[in-house]
């Protein structure tokens, strides 16, 4: 029989500590904000439902709680800090819905792997009644420690309380909690607040259930599932991490990675095998790379499709709408925005085509630009196949360079070139024999007088 699980997953902090004009869960790693790393874990791990507790920038928490997966979100509102177990509890009407599994989990706390949680899910299922994840700290100074006994969890002494063999334990609460949904309630409804801060602490399910008969376990994780932000420092830890992550996979697919630290991959990269990818390259959102394609140093490419055998830069830019087919070329210098660059088509330096259809084989010389823009809208420049477009002309949108036509070098192309066609759009050269002596002359002679007056 097919169990259901609820996520609950907070994310009403304040984010003080982050210094910030927004809500610490929308910061983003990986081009994706924080509690969307979450709410894509839980759907991962196979949970059904999910109620965000929320607080600040309610609207954009929960929008933002929804990218990437299907899983209905129920956004819950918490209004006064109470600690986590009164934060759970805010979800209260959504887990008396009779779920078999409540797992709990942390907006700020985005490396969370959707094995881990799987394996605290399993636990349940085996048996037990609350499951707590836990790691082993390399310093575990400051953490809550896990204290086992016969394999069960008794409890869980924060540092501050524990005894000095219980210091010396390294096996550490990590926070995220799963328990029985059919007593989650009652269990949560239990927790007191007779403490120094006067909050509910979601930790003291422990003893709760323990006290009632309760099967208690803890599951191990790696360390790092468990890495929480609450500084911007911290965010970029956690940055690096996913970072490191993403370009392992990445390698174990098939791509090839000069100097690995140096490239800043997106959570949506899709990058297909014998790709190259040579140092200091960032993917932005929505960038697919097709087969054997190269891309080589210092590029920047975000909202764009490259083709298979395709090459890119280095010191290429490609912006949202880029499409590049099958070997194509954009080299060094050059900038391509919403346009369509051709099978085997080169645009190979200091360009610039945007807004623009550029057909296969067609040649774009060096210091090109589409002139796309008029100052209120975006034109349409239409370059044909096996086209050649000579260095430093500019075709000024709208307008069409047909195919296997031929602009020549300096060119201010305004309209239409047919199928063919040489257009020479620039003024006649004239050359005046001896002037430029006589120029130099007149310059000095100006100088002259002008240092005689003291001017």
């Amino acid at each position: 029989m097919t169990r259901t699980c609820l996520a609950v997953v907070l994310a009403a902090g304040d984010a003080t500590r982050m210094k910030s004009s927004r809500s610490k869960v929308l910061h983003e790693v990986g081009n994706l904000p924080l509690i969307a790393h979450v709410t894509n874990a839980a759907a991962r791990a196979g949970v059904n439902d999910i109620a965000l507790v929320v607080g600040r920038d309610a609207d954009a928490v929960t929008s933002a709680a929804q990218i990437g997966h299907q899983l209905p979100v129920t956004p819950v509102m918490q209004t006064e800090r109470k600690g986590t177990g009164h934060a759970v509890l805010m979800a209260r009407e959504v887990i008396s819905q009779g779920y078999d599994d409540v797992v709990v989990l942390y907006g700020d706390a985005p490396l969370i792997n959707p094995e881990s949680l799987e394996a605290a899910i399993a636990s349940r299922t085996a048996g037990a009644d609350v499951v707590v994840l836990g790691f082993r700290a390399g310093d575990p100074s400051g953490y809550g420690r896990l204290i086992e006994k016969d394999g069960e969890l008794v409890a869980i002494r924060e540092h501050r309380d524990a005894s000095p063999e219980e210091l010396a334990i390294d096996f550490c609460n990590g926070g995220i909690i799963t328990f029985s949904g059919t007593q989650a309630v009652d269990l949560l409804e239990a927790i007191g607040n007779d403490n120094s801060k006067g909050e509910y602490y979601l930790t003291d399910i422990v003893e709760i259930a323990r006290a009632r008969g309760l099967k208690c376990v803890a599951v191990e994780a790696p360390e790092e599932d468990m890495m929480g932000c609450n500084t911007r420092a911290e965010l970029a830890e956690i940055e690096a991490v996913w970072q490191a992550r993403a370009r392992h996979q990445a390698m174990i697919s098939g791509v090839s990675m000069m100097d690995p630290a140096t490239v800043y991959l997106s959570h949506d990269t899709d990058i297909a095998g014998d790709v190259t990818i040579e140092p200091n390259v960032w993917f932005g959102p929505g960038v697919t790379v097709g087969q054997g394609a190269v891309i080589h140093a210092f590029s920047h490419l975000e909202g764009t499709t490259i083709g298979a055998h395709a090459q890119i830069g280095p010191f290429a830019r490609l912006r949202p709408g880029a499409e590049l087919g099958e070997k194509a070329k954009v080299g060094n210098f050059c900038e391509v925005k919403k346009a369509r660059i051709g099978e085997g088509a080169k645009v190979n330096h200091l360009s610039y085509v945007g807004d623009a259809i550029v057909g296969a084989g067609a040649n774009i010389g060096a210091g090109t630009i589409t002139c796309n823009y008029d100052g209120q809208n975006k034109h349409l420049t239409e370059i044909g196949a096996r086209a050649f477009i000579g260095s430093n002309s500019s075709l000024v949108a709208p307008v069409r360079i047909g195919e296997g036509a031929f602009v020549a070098s300096g060119s201010v192309v305004t309209s239409e070139v047919p199928d063919d066609a040489l257009a020479v759009a620039r003024a006649r050269q004239e050359t005046k024999p001896g002037y430029a002596a006589r120029l130099r002359e007149r310059i000095s002679a100006i100088k002259a007088l002008k240092a005689s007056s003291g001017s």
